[in-house]
């Protein structure tokens, strides 16, 4: 996939920080802009645009959940959390309020490149499209929209694909591992509950708490059956 018309928005008030992941982006073809204050961060993120947003937890005026909240509700671009603690709260509540991947600071710039491009990845998607159907399920993976009983539902990038996953092996148990390396392109940590959040999320959204269930120490399951 060509990176070269992504373009990032990075929200941190770290300007050391923004400085080296501009350069290291920028060698990977990415356009680049850095904000160091929540509101204005905001407001630019909201101007559109953007391919992907790089939010730090820690920001002043407004911080980084609250950005992610106002931002979801009239934005789906992808949101990479990062937070400055690596505090399994913090891990979880930037998922709950709606992001796609995170990853605590200090860490590796090549890893955070890595993880970029698999979420572009997964939300670039060429492929024709498919229509998928499981029970009161209705997913398209090209116009990556999903339905439950008849009502459009807004997913993020991340919980599009373990739905997506689950609805192509209805009523076989997929495994944590198994998600975490075709979603999030990685092994899985046995301390990261990220993907147990995902799915927390997608059954909330759906409505229906027992479509997904979960079977413990393999994995989970989607109940309903895929419709020819």
């Amino acid at each position: 996939m060509n990176f070269i018309n992504a373009n990032i928005l990075i929200i941190d008030d770290d300007t050391e920080l923004c400085e080296l992941l501009e350069t290291y982006l920028g060698e990977e073809g990415f356009g680049v802009e850095s904000v160091h204050e929540g509101k204005s961060g905001l407001a630019k993120a909201q101007d559109g645009g953007f391919s992907l947003i790089i939010l730090d937890v820690m920001l002043p005026g407004m911080d980084g959940f609250a950005i992610l909240r106002e931002l979801r509700k009239t934005n789906d671009t992808p949101v990479f959390m990062l937070t400055a603690r690596g505090e399994e709260t913090d891990r979880i509540s930037g998922i709950e309020n709606g992001a796609d991947d995170y990853l605590p600071k200090p860490f590796n710039p090549r890893e955070l490149i890595v993880r970029i491009k698999a979420i572009l990845r997964r939300t670039g998607r060429q492929t024709a499209g498919v229509t998928i159907e499981a029970g009161t399920l209705r997913i398209n993976t090209l116009r990556l929209s999903a339905y439950a009983g008849g009502q459009e539902i807004t997913l993020t990038s991340a919980e599009f694909q373990i739905l997506e996953m689950l609805m192509r092996s209805a009523g076989k148990t997929v495994s944590r591992d198994d998600i975490s390396k075709c979603v999030f392109e990685r092994e899985l940590n046995s301390f990261d509950r990220s993907i147990d959040v995902h799915i927390s999320n997608i059954r909330k959204k759906i409505g229906d708490p027992d479509i997904i269930k979960s079977i413990r120490g393999a994995g989970y399951i989607l109940t309903a059956e895929v419709k020819n």
